[in-house]
């Protein structure tokens, strides 16, 4: 009888396995999400390539025709389509204020909640600041009209009884940018401190203990305490709120825009979204598409990397 030529599964190997039947309902657990990521996620992916080629109904991907300019067509059709490059300029515009505003406000935002003496009133001032997070663009930009139109909004029909002029929030570019903002502040502030006041119960209180020995105030013990201990937390999510920086959200411009206010309301997602859904140019957005996420990237790699030169840790 010849002995058998099997070779022994390595013992890495058979404990894998055993670690996988022992926990199958888990694994189990797993199936859906990495479905919806294959199937939603991965294979869509397969279209990139229509933003280098002749898109057609009628053709898979692979059967299209080439663009012109080898492949590069729709890319330099793009940018030269003075909607795209206001669009381009806008998205850059908007997002640059959203992160100097709305980034440091979670962050003092949780400051405040974490010095609050009363738990009871704690609870509600998180409850009501979260709230808005729930509410769609359509709700805000519905409550903003009631508050700020011209003529019907609550807050100038006091201001013309106090005697002061309207404000036009919505219909002047420059109020409406600054509108857009403080709307966007509001929305996501609340929400956003539950990662802040996370990583201040992390922090050890014997810190505060030796701070307040050492005569330290209130004010002392969050400059000296709690912002070194969130800090790890503020860089990264810094960093990928600089990896989103030409992206663009679509709720949030196409609910609050009007005609008057176009040159500064128009983002890549109402341009991807008029030419692309409305208007059936697919290769067009797709490279527009392209753009943002290799930009995006780009930025995403170049922030890391400088934090890391600063001595931090980033994000891998």
């Amino acid at each position: 009888m010849k002995p058998s030529t099997a070779k022994p599964l390595p013992a890495r190997a058979h404990k894998s396995l055993s670690y996988i039947r022992r926990y199958w309902t888990l694994y189990l657990l797993l199936v859906l999400p990495i479905a919806y990521f294959i199937i939603f996620k991965y294979i869509p992916m397969t279209y990139i390539q229509i933003a280098f080629k002749k898109y057609s109904i009628v053709q898979s991907p692979w059967e299209m025709p080439w663009a012109d300019n080898h492949g590069f067509e729709y890319f330099i059709k793009a940018f030269s389509n003075r909607d795209f490059r206001l669009a381009l300029r806008n998205t850059l515009m908007l997002n640059f204020l959203d992160l100097l505003v709305g980034f440091p406000a979670p962050i003092i935002l949780a400051l405040i909640l974490n010095e609050l003496p009363y738990p009871k009133f704690k609870r509600l001032t998180q409850t009501v600041a979260y709230m808005p997070h729930f509410l769609s663009w359509i709700i805000i930009s519905g409550m903003a009209l009631q508050l700020l139109a011209p003529t019907s909004g609550l807050i100038n029909i006091v201001l013309n009884r106090l005697g002061f002029k309207t404000i036009p929030f919505l219909n002047d570019p420059a109020h409406w940018v600054w509108t857009y903002v403080f709307l966007g502040v509001w929305q996501s502030c609340g929400w956003n401190t539950i990662v802040y006041l996370a990583a201040i119960t992390a922090i050890n209180p014997e810190l505060y203990e030796a701070a307040e020995i050492d005569g330290a105030g209130r004010f002392r013990k969050i400059w000296h305490v709690t912002l070194p201990g969130l800090r790890p937390t503020i860089i990264t999510l810094l960093i990928l709120s600089l990896g989103r920086i030409l992206g663009s959200e679509f709720d949030r411009p196409y609910a609050l825009s009007n005609n008057l206010v176009k040159d500064v309301s128009s983002v890549i997602s109402t341009y991807v979204y008029a030419h692309g859904i409305k208007g059936l140019q697919f290769s067009l957005t797709t490279a527009v598409g392209i753009f943002q996420s290799v930009v995006n990237v780009i930025f995403l790699f170049a922030a890391n990397a400088l934090a890391k030169k600063f001595g931090e840790r980033g994000i891998w």
